[in-house]
């Protein structure tokens, strides 16, 4: 029952957030317009912010190199898994692209820190935060580039490295690893700005995929949902899982492990496919859904691992 406690307190706000963004396009609050721009201010601003900030708070007295190498690892073989996976089995690329970033790409951000603080305490984050400061540019670079790649047909790759470096979410990663590592901080007053704009990101891009949601596409998705939400939540943590027992992980390194494999598909997922030409709508379906059922797939992961002694 505890560990089914933990993780419907990290999914449950996060649907409240959902539904608000909801009631507001129902009550004509959130125009398709508005929608819109504010969808931009999350990609643009609040979400490079959010990303800036978590990896530079990152505590580097907690780094493990064998655990950041063998998330980096997990990062790129979900990723190749993903093009091997989705290319035979979906012909239009703006649904090629979606379905692979909804695969290897998890909401590390959301649940990685709450998973393993609720696990093991506060003094356990610091993992969670120093694995965030890698694995997170890399899932954008990679989302990025797989993007680009089925945005315009033909692949060019001078076009495809200068979206990736022309990304407002790479720019705030690569600029807060280069802050993290080169033991730059910012002033106090500058600090508590970026922290309370930041704060901003996650609810403001739940309230707008909330007002995006149309229920008439559930049943238009339902094969590719199936497909990419079995894949995330599934398989991949199938796969990795038993590898990083076998590197010996434990106790909070194998709460965080779990939180990057396990988690559902990132919301950010929704506004950089919007942003970028992929079909967007199916984006907000795989976020809203995974989300959803992450409730219960997360209960069966963390209960198995503390059966097994893993957690």
């Amino acid at each position: 029952m505890e560990n089914l406690l933990v993780s419907f307190n990290v999914v449950a706000p996060l649907f409240l957030l959902l539904a608000v963004g909801v009631l507001l396009q129902r009550l004509g609050m959130i125009s398709p317009q508005t929608e819109n721009q504010m969808n931009n201010l999350v990609f643009r601003c609040f979400l490079p912010l959010l990303l800036f900030h978590n990896i530079t708070t990152a505590q580097t007295g907690n780094l493990n190199p064998r655990l950041l190498l063998f998330s980096a690892a997990s990062v790129l073989v979900m990723f190749g898994l993903s093009f091997c996976i989705t290319l035979p089995l979906e012909k239009e690329n703006a649904r090629r692209g979606v379905l692979i970033q909804s695969m290897f790409r998890s909401n590390f951000v959301l649940f990685g820190l709450p998973v393993t603080v609720s696990l093991f305490g506060q003094e356990a984050a610091g993992t969670a935060s120093l694995m965030i400061a890698v694995v997170v540019p890399l899932f954008n670079m990679l989302a990025v580039t797989d993007l680009e790649i089925f945005r315009g047909g033909a692949i060019r790759p001078g076009k495809i490295l200068r979206g990736i470096f022309t990304n407002p979410l790479i720019l705030a990663s690569l600029l807060g690893l280069a802050f993290l590592f080169g033991g730059v901080r910012l002033p106090d007053f500058l600090e508590s700005a970026v922290s309370d704009l930041a704060g901003v990101a996650t609810p403001l891009a739940f309230v707008v995929l909330g007002a995006s949601f149309r229920f008439s596409d559930v049943r238009k998705y339902l094969r590719h949902l199936g497909l990419g939400l079995s894949v995330r939540l599934v398989l991949f943590p199938a796969l990795l899982i038993p590898v990083a027992a076998a590197l010996g992980f434990r106790g909070p390194e194998m709460a965080a492990a779990l939180a990057m494999l396990a988690s559902p598909t990132a919301v950010s997922s929704f506004t950089m496919a919007r942003q970028m030409g992929g079909d967007s709508a199916l984006a907000g379906q795989l976020v809203i859904f995974g989300t959803l059922l992450s409730l219960f797939t997360m209960f069966l992961w963390v209960f198995g691992l503390k059966q097994v002694g893993l957690l």
